[in-house]
């Protein structure tokens, strides 16, 4: 009997396949002619691996082979895992990755001897900001009109929310857009927060009939609505149309969406207003936003006074310096258990929700981390500020402060905040009212040689714009690497003179950056050039001494 052919059968007998070749000698592997093993090969194994092979022999002659291989490849797990011993498991070491890990502290330990004996170049703080800018100095040139106005469109009402420099963020963008309309502005209302916990109006932050005054040629501005207007909504402002605009709304949307609303109701509301406006914006509305912001907007009588008290004492201690001194934002101010509860209660669950996994040392790679206390204190030494150096000190309260504050203080004893300058009693009226505290960091940081930025924020991003402001369009501002910091301080293997020469480089790398023009998303506030300066080639040295 023919075995079975799969193939279709044509009427003939299929011929036989032409004979295999010889396999090459090589390839043999010991094989007598007969297809035996040799006995000098044969020799070295046991019986029962000759059986194992003359078992896997048969089945490769046949196709069976394909059925057996599963069954052979489980039986050979299982003895194997029968046989095989599990005592020793080997230990496989992970090595963080570089800038991961806070060694801050170890490595200040290593590097005081060096930094305290190190007297190798003069104090920074009377050779920064050396290099001249090349593109020439700027001066403020925010134009005033000197025409009256046209008739109102009717009112704008907005309530601005978050803390002293978002709200500020609000005012200037809701002068933008009343300007821009042609409507009457009503004084903002801030909006009390469940984090900053500031009741606090307008007029107790900033002046509010100097706020007027300043605008009225531009565009007007009340502190309530009329109450015949007012009578068609009950008195109620919660009966007036509020607009839900998405944050960074194009003018246009303003002028096509919101001005129609405006001219039938004669009363609109917009709430929350912060970051409701385009940073890419026409001229026309960039100047109201310039207007608003660096004229307009000057602190209440009581915070312009403890204002330039603190700036004076600041002065008076640093004479040592000609009375120059650097300035640090600095947020440390909660840690791990601490952060939960401030996150969970600020944003209600974004931070626990299933699936979110907080990874602090990728954080801390990625520049994410705020300096602390010591880091700010190693910087800042290797950036060739001495000892001697006065340092005014913003920040809200320190977490663990007694702790944390101790390396810093060691290398900068002339450390002060508005508590070391003032007494209780001065900083009474201010000291249950963030804005109002904030305020007064904002004023001394203003006003220093330096200011050293340590974390993201609005905080220092208007700081950034207002000194460039003062200061012929150099932020006089020390933004530091934090990528590249976090790795340099988890390094134990570095010396002295190694991080000194970087973090000089660094801070060189600020000074290159303190004058920069606003490029189209870019906001205002932080650039002021050119939108709210123009260029003049002087090279005279002229500060504005004014507190505002």
């Amino acid at each position: 009997m023919h075995t079975y052919n799969r193939l279709p059968s044509s009427g003939h007998s299929t011929p036989s396949p032409p004979p295999s070749p010889l396999r090459s000698p090589r390839l043999r592997h010991g094989r007598s002619k007969t297809g035996r093993f040799s006995p000098v090969q044969a020799s070295g194994r046991t019986v029962a691996h000759r059986l194992s092979w003359m078992f896997v022999s048969v089945l490769l002659r046949r196709q069976g082979v394909f059925l057996f291989a599963p069954l052979m490849y489980i039986s050979g797990m299982l003895l194997y895992m029968g046989t095989a011993s599990f005592d020793v498991v080997p230990v496989i070491r992970h090595r963080p990755a570089p800038g991961s890990v806070y060694r801050s502290p170890q490595l200040y330990a290593k590097l005081r001897p060096d930094m305290d004996s190190d007297n190798s170049s003069a104090d920074a703080i009377s050779t920064i900001w050396k290099s001249p800018y090349k593109g020439g100095r700027w001066k403020p040139c925010v134009n005033r009109s000197s025409e009256g106005l046209p008739e109102s469109n009717g009112y704008i009402y907005v309530e601005a929310n978050g803390g002293l420099n978002q709200q500020r963020t609000s005012v200037c963008n809701a002068v933008a857009v009343a300007g821009y309309l042609n409507a009457t502005l009503v004084i903002p209302n801030f909006h009390y927060h469940s984090i900053w916990k500031d009741p606090s109006k307008f007029r107790d932050i900033y002046d509010e009939e100097y706020f007027i005054s300043t605008l009225k040629n531009d565009v007007r501005v009340v502190d309530k609505i009329p109450e015949f207007l007012m009578e068609r909504f009950g008195s109620n402002m919660t009966n007036v149309h509020n607009f839900r605009i998405k944050a960074w709304s194009s003018i246009k949307y303003y002028r096509d969406v919101v001005l129609p609303k405006l001219l039938e109701e004669k009363v609109i509301r917009i709430s929350p207003f912060a970051n409701r406006l385009s940073f890419d914006a026409p001229p026309v509305v960039q100047r109201l936003r310039c207007l608003a912001n660096y004229e307009a907007l000057r602190f209440s009588s009581p915070i312009l006074t403890m204002g330039e008290s603190l700036v004076e004492r600041m002065r008076k201690r640093s004479a040592i310096n000609g009375g120059k001194y650097v300035s640090v934002h600095l947020r440390f101010e909660e840690e791990t258990e601490d952060m939960i509860a401030a996150r969970e209660r600020g944003w209600k669950g974004k931070f626990t929700k299933p699936g979110r996994v907080i990874r602090p040392g990728a954080i801390r790679i990625n520049g994410k981390c705020p300096l602390t206390p010591l880091e700010v204190g190693l910087m800042l030494r290797g950036m060739g500020f001495t000892k001697n150096t006065s340092i005014f000190l913003a920040s809200g309260k320190i977490y663990n402060s007694e702790k944390t504050m101790g390396p810093l203080l060691e290398m900068f004893p002339n450390l002060h905040t508005k508590e070391t300058l003032a007494s209780e009693e001065e900083l009474g009226p201010f000291k249950n009212y963030s804005s109002r505290m904030a305020a007064l960091d904002y004023t001394v940081c203003l006003h220093s040689e330096v200011f050293v930025t340590t974390q993201g924020g609005n905080f220092p991003h208007f700081l950034l714009g207002h000194r460039r402001y003062l200061y012929g369009g150099h932020s006089r501002t020390i933004k530091p690497d934090k990528r590249k910091l976090a790795i340099l301080f988890d390094n134990p293997n570095i010396g002295w003179k190694s991080l000194k020469r970087q973090l000089l480089n660094m801070r060189s790398h600020s000074d290159s950056k303190g004058v920069e023009l606003k490029r189209p998303n870019d906001s205002i506030y932080s650039f002021p050039c050119p939108d709210c300066m123009c260029c003049a080639n002087r090279t005279d040295d002229s500060r504005s001494s004014s507190v505002t």
